[in-house]
């Protein structure tokens, strides 16, 4: 479920937005439906964003470790001055497990076209660098991600991870969860009925029926299964402020394969 919501200038959108945890006034209703704990470190690209606010950290967003140096995760999540630092290899997020990885973030980049005040434009993405490189392991791997251009069918089977909220105005969950999200197609997501034009090309919709979940944070993975491989093919961006499991308003995520050209310019 998105950690903290924030209703936008599109009444119909909610986005997550870090702050500290007390401060849980929510605009919107949320509602979690759906999804399971995940098996330790069985997405072991997922990352966990967090913020420093006095002494603590506390996380606000998930993210893709995509190279040993660097975590795609939403704009929506970093378009702010914070202090930064990323959890590898992560399960339960109050438990330091041994397995864990903490970088500082050195530098953010948010796509140059991401605007805040219209989140239905799109460029909902953005690239961390990272203090030092993460050592690949067991737990902590790169994800895999899509060839530019690479839309996926209706209905390809498709997860999405994070440690959301578990109830309206309840707690995070403190271990990694995992809600099954099957793809919906644009020509569909794009109806009238169902997101309209608020919907782009550059987007990804999954999930948006009556029992499907929205246990993800912001900015983290939609995994989607391609010849028998896990894909990172989307970055969670929004959802409708009636709750994550209305009916045709599903998830939408930014489509990876559309910035893939953004992406290789940052990264080298």
């Amino acid at each position: 479920m998105l950690r903290f919501l924030l209703l936008t200038s599109l009444a119909a959108l909610v986005l997550a937005v870090p702050q500290p945890r007390y401060l849980e006034h929510n605009t919107a209703e949320e509602r979690v439906v759906g999804g399971e704990v995940a098996r330790p470190n069985s997405w072991p690209w997922q990352i966990s964003l967090q913020y420093k606010s006095g002494s603590s950290f506390y996380h606000t967003c998930g993210g893709t470790l995509v190279k040993a140096g660097w975590v795609m995760t939403a704009a929506h999540c970093v378009d702010r001055t914070m202090t930064w630092r990323v959890v590898l290899g992560d399960h339960n997020i109050n438990t330091n497990e041994g397995r864990e990885q903490y970088m500082s973030v050195s530098q953010v980049y948010v796509h140059p076209n991401w605007n805040s005040n219209n989140v239905a434009a799109g460029y909902d993405i953005a690239l961390l660098r990272l203090s030092t490189n993460a050592v690949l392991n067991n737990y902590v791997q790169l994800a895999s991600l899509p060839p530019s251009g690479q839309v996926l069918p209706h209905n390809n089977n498709c997860y999405i991870t994070g440690w959301g909220r578990t109830q309206t105005g309840g707690n995070l969950s403190t271990q990694l969860k995992q809600a099954y999200l099957p793809v919906v197609a644009h020509s569909t997501c794009s109806q009238y009925d169902w997101w309209g034009s608020t919907v782009k090309n550059t987007m990804v919709c999954a999930g948006g029926g009556s029992d499907s979940g929205c246990q993800g944070d912001s900015g983290g993975p939609l995994n989607c299964s391609v010849n028998g491989q896990w894909v990172v093919h989307g970055v969670t961006s929004f959802v409708s402020s009636s709750g994550c499991n209305t009916y045709k308003k599903p998830t939408v995520f930014t489509r990876v394969s559309a910035y893939t050209s953004w992406m290789n310019s940052i990264m080298g």
